[in-house]
């Protein structure tokens, strides 16, 4: 069990705990760190996070490896446009005494790998939705609580899109980080294969238990944050919004809809763990900017002008910083 004598004591020990951690995680992936501390942030920060990228560039292992290293019961989900609710959720047998009992799904770990999210029907994407937003599932009409700590890491192939169901926006702002991969660099590139055409074998530790999590957890929602840091961040969210009068110039010209409150808290959860990462007892305005391109890129929809004259999404948010 977790028994640290006070708050300080305990942000000292979470810097070591992640400097640990992705340590271990360094062995597995080559490079990636900004989406390993991305991820490990939602993780802190009791959020799921959306993995983008082109396939090949290891966001299954990424997921599984992190696993590995904080000691998580895991599961991966691939889903297909066959999958149904009760595939992931569970569903009600018949046993041999003639009497009914809940054969548990796949959602029943602590993390769960949703494979190219994208390709199965609503109807098994709002199932998933209930589990993130209730960290419970509902079948045969009883409450079915999921594990603690618990976390849904979504992958979603961004090229190719024949066959696929978008993700509707009650879902995406579920989602606290969306992150994307890019190819790796040219040295990571070849470390990579140099690891992978081998038959080298690394053995994780496990660095940290499902209480300790579950202690940090609490511990980041503990961390003040400065009147100024705060309305930074709401300030933040609420420029990306057209319909304001006091909207920036740039937001009424290329944006269609901006953010709600989810993002301005999770802008603040998020700048919280990363303080507590690098070691602050307090959030600054630099930790906000930090974390927001990943937390409000799924979370503005830009307008035809904007598609028009190919502007980013990403470049609207780093003009709103």
């Amino acid at each position: 069990m977790t028994n640290f004598n006070d708050d300080v004591e305990g942000a000292k020990a979470f810097v070591e705990k992640y400097k640990n951690l992705t340590s271990e995680i360094g062995k597995v992936i080559i490079g990636q760190q900004d989406t390993v501390q991305n991820v490990l942030i939602s993780i802190f920060s009791k959020g799921h996070c959306l993995l983008v990228g082109v396939p090949g560039l290891a966001k299954t292992l990424l997921v599984n490896t992190i696993a590995d290293a904080l000691g998580l019961s895991f599961n991966r989900i691939q889903f297909t446009p066959d999958l149904m609710p009760s595939d992931i959720v569970g569903a009600e047998i018949l046993d041999e005494n003639r009497m009914f009992r809940f054969v548990k799904g796949p959602l029943f770990a602590n993390i769960i790998l949703a494979d190219e999210i994208n390709r199965t029907p609503p109807k098994t994407q709002s199932a998933l939705l209930e589990a993130m937003q209730e960290h419970a599932v509902t079948a045969g009409g009883k409450r079915y609580e999921l594990g603690n700590p618990f976390f849904v890491l979504a992958t979603q192939n961004p090229i190719e899109q024949e066959g696929t169901y978008p993700l509707p926006e009650a879902q995406l702002d579920r989602f606290m980080f969306n992150v994307w991969l890019d190819y790796p660099k040219f040295e990571e590139e070849v470390q990579v294969v140099k690891n992978t055409t081998s038959n080298k074998k690394v053995q994780l530790n496990k660095i940290l238990s499902s209480e300790e999590i579950i202690y940090f957890q609490e511990l980041i929602r503990r961390i003040p944050v400065p009147d100024n840091v705060l309305e930074y961040a709401v300030r933040l969210a609420v420029n990306t919004r057209p319909a304001l009068a006091e909207a920036p110039e740039i937001t009424k010209k290329y944006l269609s809809w901006g953010a709600g409150p989810r993002a301005s808290q999770y802008l603040v959860l998020g700048a919280k763990c990363h303080a507590a990462i690098h070691g602050k007892f307090s959030p600054d305005i630099e930790d906000v900017k930090a974390i927001a391109n990943a937390i409000l890129r799924h979370r503005i929809v830009k307008n035809y002008k904007a598609e028009a004259e190919g502007i980013s999404v990403e470049s609207i948010i780093e003009q709103l910083k």
